[in-house]
């Protein structure tokens, strides 16, 4: 199928077709003409199925239908919310793409940075407003935004929302907007909390489902490699070398251990920098440009700070610390191999790690194959390190289904594509 058997207009064919694209992937296929006729939407997809196109290019074609080139001030009339900062600025971008002769305005707002520049490019309005949660909040409750006139809403990466606390926030929002709307929901898993909000927000959701988290692209070339916490450092710099990474993705689980292993690699000669919450948004936005420009050779990240990142032609990612949550391994790995280019996908693992291994290679349907190396954990090493029996690993899915307002309301006209 192409993008022309869609039943799009033409102004966005033609940007599609500015932007090299002419068939869709398999989440857009199915999503476009759902959400073109109105319903309300169930999204299960990660990272890299090209979700954002899904959602983006529907919305831009129902407004542009439905009085998109109106003169005066402009009432916001799709809200996409979204996690972080980086994908915030994403989405924002590939709105400019797909809409860049559909002639509606659209704006990104997130925190980190002054409000004032976002402020003023609000004064007029805007029909399209990509948001966080807590930047949102503040300029709604500053009287800068109002989402009354709201016909179509978009939580994207909601398991994500929930992994960084900011369900109550989304709550609050989803309280302000009007129960007579379109609601499309994205997320690439569902615990228990995602669940009920799912289901208190959509009204008799069309589902559409690609990629399930537990599979890995095939294209992706696994192995994990065991070694001593102390010689992870030596690892890195060894498979750099061995293999000549010219671009990677390293992934580790705390803010102070990515700042860690960039110094680390900058002392030895490798241009590196750390991506994570507690840096400024021009050093995360700069850090992130570097890194897509070629300037640097590895990027840092911990797994909240990349979610939404997307690299072209990334060869290699990293695993420098095994991830708690298995289905986190899934999404890292995720960030190679896409657009049916190959992708490689190394993975440390100490004594502490090793039940987390077994999570992944549980959840995936498979057991990653280990290789050897210089610095590989002798028996002993791994039993020192290993933890003891009284020691639990986290619950990730611990949470509280939401109370949720369990609004209904009634089934909304399809929009006329015409």
């Amino acid at each position: 199928m192409t993008f022309d058997q869609l039943g799009l207009i033409q102004p966005i064919l033609k940007a599609l077709k500015t932007e090299g694209y002419t068939q869709p992937t398999p989440i857009q296929e199915q999503s476009i003409p759902i959400v073109l006729d109105g319903h309300d939407l169930l999204g299960l997809a990660q990272t890299g199925t090209g979700k954002t196109a899904a959602f983006a290019i529907p919305i831009l074609q129902i407004l542009h239908n439905n009085g998109g080139n109106s003169k005066g001030y402009k009432h916001i009339r799709a809200l996409i919310l979204t996690p972080t900062r980086e994908l915030a600025v994403q989405i924002d971008e590939s709105f400019a793409s797909y809409g860049r002769h559909v002639g509606l305005k659209h704006d990104v707002i997130y925190g980190g940075v002054s409000q004032y520049t976002q402020t003023a490019s609000l004064r007029n309005g805007t029909d399209i407003l990509i948001a966080t949660p807590g930047r949102l909040m503040d300029l709604m409750n500053q009287g800068y935004v109002h989402l009354d006139h709201l016909e179509i809403f978009v939580l994207d990466e909601a398991d994500r929302m929930l992994d960084m606390g900011f369900i109550t926030d989304v709550k609050k929002i989803i309280r302000e907007i009007p129960e007579q709307r379109q609601t499309l929901f994205f997320s690439a898993t569902m615990p228990p909390a995602i669940s009920g909000l799912a289901d208190s927000i959509l009204y008799k959701p069309q589902r559409v489902e690609v990629t399930p988290v537990s599979s890995t692209a095939e294209r992706i070339d696994q192995s994990v490699y065991f070694v001593a916490g102390r010689d992870k450092n030596a690892l890195l710099m060894h498979l750099i070398n061995e293999h000549r990474i010219t671009r990677s993705l390293v992934f580790c689980r705390t803010k102070h251990g990515a700042d860690k292993i960039a110094k680390e690699l900058k002392k030895n000669g490798v241009n590196a920098d750390a991506i994570h919450g507690n840096k400024t948004q021009n050093a995360r936005q700069n850090a992130l440009q570097n890194f897509k420009n070629g300037r640097l050779k590895v990027l840092v990240a911990t797994d909240i700070a990349a979610r939404g990142i997307d690299i072209d032609d990334l060869t290699h990612v990293i695993n420098y610390d095994l991830p708690n949550v298995p289905e986190s391994y899934v999404h890292r790995i995720g960030r190679t191999g896409r657009a049916g280019a190959s992708g490689i996908a190394f993975s440390f693992c100490n004594g502490e790690e090793r039940a987390y291994l077994k999570d992944i290679n549980k959840l995936i349907g498979q057991k990653i194959p280990a290789v050897g190396h210089p610095y590989e954990m002798s028996a002993e090493a791994a039993a020192s390190e290993a933890p003891s029996p009284k020691q639990q690993r986290p619950n990730a899915n611990r949470s509280n289904r939401p109370n949720g307002n369990n609004r209904r309301r009634p089934s909304p006209s399809p929009r006329s594509n015409s």
